[in-house]
């Protein structure tokens, strides 16, 4: 559901803050500037299927009526409730505290039974305390990363919400199957892809996003979509990983190699960058 009319307050230099308010493995904010000179200047419709922190749609600001969507009911949620009720999300992160028995607590509710301002900020307090901040979901759907070790996190970023709320308050936002997601596209339109990437080794698959993860069959129903839309006469990008695979799903395609930091990693001491790919279609 769209929200009303937009706040007087709603000024470009105030939505130009808006900013990522969740951690989110695979974010784009460090390769922003990489990124961005690819893109369009001028398009139609902006969609984005696979949202997760939404690092791209906050630096773009695309034209009003973004279609924002993405698998994940929580994430979801989490963004409908920054959209129409930030400030009682606000107040309701301020019940929050960091402490590890109640992190677990917290972690065993079932979002089923919470209402949708509690599911909002239940996700938002797990993803601010957990463990890198990653969103990992078993085969049932149930989040399970462990408690994170921080000193004083931050887990109400009210400005950033506020910020996030505003450059929010003309996009729809639904949770659907990036197929289905892409639906309505036309021509002029752009649509950026951002999936959970194909694994560069058995020890980096974090596709654990929704149940059931995302596997090669996946990539390949998604790499014909692309083309799909390529023809239909939109702009379509994709991020993925780097590797031989992904490279042969878009070999007729434009591919940019970049270089990414990895913040995954248990190890701190084997963080390091890593080489990503941006597919475009023009």
């Amino acid at each position: 559901m769209l929200s009303s009319n937009p706040s007087p307050m709603a000024q470009r230099g105030e939505i130009a803050k808006a900013a990522p308010f969740l951690k989110w493995a695979g974010g784009k904010t460090r390769i922003l500037s990489k990124i961005r000179p690819v893109f369009p200047e001028v398009y139609g419709r902006y969609f984005e299927p696979f949202l997760g922190g939404g690092a791209v749609f906050f630096d773009l600001r695309p034209p009003a009526g973004a279609q924002l969507s993405d698998i994940n009911g929580e994430l979801v949620n989490v963004y409908r409730c920054v959209r129409d009720r930030v400030e009682d999300l606000i107040a309701h992160l301020a019940r929050h505290r960091y402490e590890k028995n109640y992190y677990y607590a917290v972690r065993a509710q079932d979002p089923a039974t919470l209402s949708p301002l509690a599911r909002a900020s239940r996700m938002i307090f797990l993803n601010r305390t957990c463990f890198n901040g990653l969103y990992r979901v078993n085969r049932r759907g149930q989040f399970n990363v462990p408690f994170g070790r921080y000193t004083n996190p931050v887990i109400c970023q009210q400005e950033r919400l506020r910020a996030a709320s505003l450059a929010l308050r003309q996009c729809t936002i639904g949770q659907l199957d990036y197929a289905t997601a892409c639906t309505s596209v036309k021509p002029g339109d752009f649509v950026y892809f951002d999936p959970p990437y194909d694994p560069i080794s058995s020890t980096a698959n974090f596709t654990g996003y929704a149940a059931g993860g995302f596997g090669r069959d996946e990539q390949e129903r998604l790499s014909n979509l692309f083309a799909r839309l390529a023809e239909l006469g939109a702009f379509v990008a994709l991020s993925n990983s780097d590797t031989p695979f992904i490279r042969s799903l878009y070999s007729e395609f434009r591919v940019t190699r970049i270089e990414a930091p990895r913040a995954i990693s248990r190890n701190a001491a084997k963080r390091r960058s890593v080489y990503e790919v941006l597919v475009t279609s023009a």
